[in-house]
């Protein structure tokens, strides 16, 4: 009986382990023909090698996915695009960023009349509001995070009455960041005319090929072709330091100008693809005119190889000759990024890096933290931020800075769609310095040497491993 019990169990065994050995094989090839980082694709490796069942139906809901948007790329034909010359152009006269940008994202350098920079979000919901009341023929808002709060009521209540007069009124609103939004709320804005639409919204026919773990990060607004609105500042109460006291620190910016028909073909390519309807405009798209503010649409997102944010950014610190000033709420840098921020402190360069003291994600302020000492060590000046800093910005010698949505990490990178604007301008540089030097001088800078208990050290050894996954 015990030999009959011992050949089933050694039976079952090896059976067991031929099924363990082809799913590991099936596995690996599967993960490693997608051609992601190695770091990334030896994390997810393991890490679905030790979850069988769970890590696999993980990774099918959040690993690496790439989305094919024919819809997008009909949209140019449809609002006749590639009939209008916009901006500047791509000829030799544009600085060696914009052009990676241009080949990269495809939309060219342009420019700006105004540029204005909104800190936190009272003024910026305050602008927002009197734009929105100024419009006569449409308004197109696309977010990331709608609250159904007061701040969200009156920004609802706004395009409501501009509904009502007769303009046109689009929303789009990311599923996942906007999931406390209900029928309810928005029905006073559909029922005076305004169209709603929902950016990878849950479906069950869909399971099968899930798009839970990419995003639309962007914020986005354009008022009638000519004003439009973009930066980090979601719709919600945490954003307005007038409600609440422990609101967000944050930054916004008002652009008028040729810049905002790229504002207004990003959102478009979005809304399409969302909706699956027309975003049909009208003759305002082409009345913007040149100013004197060079200025650059930087969209990004899964549907690219390219990583036209990622790219910018590191070619950005790579080429300062002065000063580099990073401010992020979520640091989690690939190689790419870590070698040319410390390269960039080991030229001499003032390099500074501005981060919330405790962020609302612990693994991501853990695994930030993971890398303050090689930072430290190159020179790079650390701050943290004694509120919660969700602002993004990146201000490289006197005249060039990059503002959006995009976070420094690889979520923002690779999985989320996101969109920022590239400003080579010394008005636009100066301005941020001055926002910046105030907030620099509200932290505390993170000294060398920094003393940590071992538990403290292990959190963050931990959260770094995770880093190629967060």
């Amino acid at each position: 009986m015990a030999e009959a019990w011992f050949i089933l169990h050694s039976e079952a065994s090896f059976w067991l382990a031929l099924v363990w050995f082809t799913y590991l094989v099936g596995l690996a090839c599967w993960i490693a023909l997608q051609k992601r980082e190695p770091v990334a694709t030896l994390s997810w490796i393991l890490s679905l090698a030790l979850l069988p069942v769970v890590g696999l139906l993980v990774y099918h809901l959040l690993g690496p996915q790439r989305i094919k948007r024919h819809r997008l790329r009909r949209l140019r034909a449809r609002a006749r695009i590639e009939e209008i010359k916009f901006g500047i152009g791509a000829d030799s006269t544009n600085s060696p960023l914009m052009r990676l940008a241009l080949g990269s994202s495809g939309f060219l350098p342009s420019s700006a009349q105004e540029v204005r920079l909104l800190v936190d979000g009272t003024a910026t919901f305050d602008a927002l509001v009197e734009a929105i009341g100024q419009a006569t023929r449409h308004v197109h808002l696309e977010y990331y995070i709608f609250d159904p709060d007061r701040t969200g009521t009156r920004i609802r209540d706004a395009l409501v009455e501009r509904a009502r007069a007769g303009v046109t009124v689009r929303l789009l609103l990311d599923a996942l960041g906007s999931a406390g939004v209900s029928r309810a709320f928005l029905a006073p804005l559909v029922d005076a005319g305004g169209e709603v639409a929902w950016f990878h919204r849950f479906r069950l026919r869909r399971l099968w090929r899930p798009r839970l773990n990419l995003r639309s990060h962007r914020k986005i607004a354009v008022i009638d072709g000519r004003v439009g609105f973009t930066g980090g500042i979601n719709v919600s109460d945490t954003e307005d330091p007038a409600l609440r006291s422990d609101a967000f620190h944050d930054l916004h910016l008002r652009i008028e100008g040729e810049a905002v028909r790229w504002l207004q073909l990003a959102f478009s390519e979005d809304w399409v693809y969302a909706s699956g309807r027309p975003a049909q405009v009208d003759a305002s798209w082409s009345e913007t005119r040149p100013g004197p503010i060079r200025t650059q649409v930087l969209p990004a997102g899964p549907d690219s190889p390219w990583e036209t944010i990622h790219r910018v950014l590191v070619a950005a610190i790579q080429s300062a000759r002065n000063r580099v000033w990073l401010v992020t709420p979520y640091f989690v840098p690939g190689e790419a990024a870590r070698m040319a921020l410390t390269s960039a402190a080991l030229r001499g360069l003032d390099v500074r890096l501005l981060v919330p003291t405790m962020s609302d994600s612990r693994l991501v302020t853990a695994a930030a933290r993971s890398y303050y000492d090689e930072l430290l060590a190159a020179g790079v000046h650390v701050h943290e931020f004694p509120a919660m800093l969700h602002a993004k910005a990146l201000l490289v010698d006197e005249d060039t800075c990059v503002l959006g949505s995009s976070n420094f990490d690889n979520r923002s990178f690779r999985l989320n769609f996101e969109l920022c604007v590239l400003f080579e301008d010394a008005g636009v540089a100066g301005a941020l310095e001055t926002v910046l030097a105030r907030d620099f001088a509200r932290s505390r800078q993170v000294a060398t040497g920094r003393p940590l208990a071992f538990r403290s050290r292990l959190a963050e050894a931990l959260a770094r491993l995770l880093s190629p996954l967060l």
